[in-house]
């Protein structure tokens, strides 16, 4: 649907997610009928000798099949240049995946980095399809399913190698997760902040009249009040 959207508009920029989602939102909320649907589809499909729907679904899906099946096939998802570009380096991509693969076997789980988010973008999708048949030799010598995922996470991680994104550096993973949670974070504020007014109350008690007491003890006072207003409320 992509690639014959692409076809028909090349000049509009959208993503294969988007699409989805907007005949997802089409379709639930019924905002076009059968009838009218059927007269898009007749609009949208060219037919020769004017036959019905029935007639016109049939090409559609042949000329679909080729961009589903092949995953090297790669007119509309990607421009000229970088078809061009994917070919001259595939030897390349063929080194770098070989290298994460390895690298990723010898690296323990907790040592793995966080891999960024890629965006959709045509050259980053011709760089996926290219190494996907790459893959068939590894997966197909692949033992178990820790293999298996050592196999994945490697070619992630040589798609962000060769598009230039950045990997964080081994172990940031295990630093983050040793860091002060949140929720400790605001019961220790909390607690500061509890110790600091039982101080200047204790100040104000033993005849501290200076302007900083006096204006904390007028806030927690103001504060007792409002509490106990919404006490009286929901009683």
């Amino acid at each position: 649907m992509h690639c014959f959207f692409a076809a028909l508009e090349p000049s509009i920029p959208v993503t294969e997610q988007n699409l989805a989602d907007r005949v997802r939102y089409i379709m639930c909320f019924k905002i076009f009928d059968d009838a009218e649907l059927e007269r898009l589809r007749r609009e949208a499909i060219p037919s020769s000798n004017g036959s019905a729907m029935a007639g016109d679904a049939a090409p559609h899906s042949t000329d679909q099949h080729p961009h589903v099946e092949a995953a090297m096939d790669l007119p509309v998802m990607v421009d000229s240049n970088d078809d061009e570009i994917v070919s001259h380096e595939l030897g390349q991509m063929r080194s770098i995946l070989e290298e994460a693969i390895l690298e990723t076997r010898n690296t323990p789980l907790e040592n793995r980095p966080r891999l960024p988010r890629i965006p959709l973008s045509k050259r980053n999708r011709a760089v996926v399809r290219a190494l996907n048949p790459m893959l068939v030799t590894y997966l197909e010598a692949s033992r178990d399913l820790c293999e298996t995922d050592s196999i994945l996470f490697g070619a992630a991680v040589a798609v962000c190698r060769i598009i230039g994104a950045k990997l964080p550096m081994a172990g940031r993973a295990t630093t983050q997760i040793s860091a002060i949670p949140a929720w400790r974070k605001r019961i220790e504020d909390r607690i500061a902040k509890a110790r600091a007014l039982i101080g200047r109350l204790t100040s104000f008690r033993f005849g501290n009249n200076r302007p900083r007491i006096m204006r904390t003890v007028r806030m927690a006072f103001e504060k007792k009040k409002e509490r106990k207003k919404k006490h009286l409320f929901t009683v």
